[in-house]
């Protein structure tokens, strides 16, 4: 039994397997930061947010395929993931232009409260919180953030999803 080759999973069928089993290591890679130390901000956890989506899809693209086996909504899905990892690649470049300052992040990223609720209200009574800044880079290699390293692989994994709606199932 042969192993198969990595351009074996760029098929609308399979890219939903390797398009769930690489979010799932990008979440355990992010927890794997937190874990040792790197709280996450806003921004990073929306970023965490679509590899969430991405599983989901992912999943239900499967079960689908499974059940009722159908090129074009094997392509649909992929077209799908495509479109999650294209936003998340454009959301953690924004995180990114906000550590680099080139645009304003969020206010909620610099201990604003612009949406403050009512039910907030017993967390800040509770006592000053650590806000946890999004145009901060929490850890660089190279010159990158993580959230420049997520803007990267978003890019790529998207450009696989292309890829794999190029080839017959």
């Amino acid at each position: 039994m042969t192993l198969p080759r990595p351009s074996d999973w760029l098929t609308p069928n399979r890219w939903p397997l390797a398009a769930l089993i690489v979010s799932a290591l990008m979440l355990a890679a992010a927890h794997a930061f937190q874990a040792a130390g790197y709280a996450p901000c806003h921004l990073c956890l929306r970023q965490r947010e679509v590899y969430w989506a991405v599983i989901a899809v992912s999943a239900i693209a499967l079960a689908a395929n499974r059940l009722r086996p159908n090129a074009r909504q094997a392509k649909l899905f992929t077209i799908l993931i495509a479109l999650g990892f294209l936003y998340g690649a454009g959301l953690a470049a924004f995180h990114a232009g906000v550590e680099w300052k080139f645009w304003p992040g969020p206010e909620i990223c610099s201990g604003g409260f612009g949406s403050f609720q009512a039910r907030d209200l017993n967390a800040a009574l509770a006592g000053p919180t650590r806000v946890i800044r999004c145009d901060e880079a929490a850890w660089r290699l190279l010159g990158l953030s993580m959230a420049g390293y997520n803007a990267l692989i978003s890019l790529g994994l998207a450009l696989l999803s292309g890829l794999a709606l190029r080839k017959q199932s």
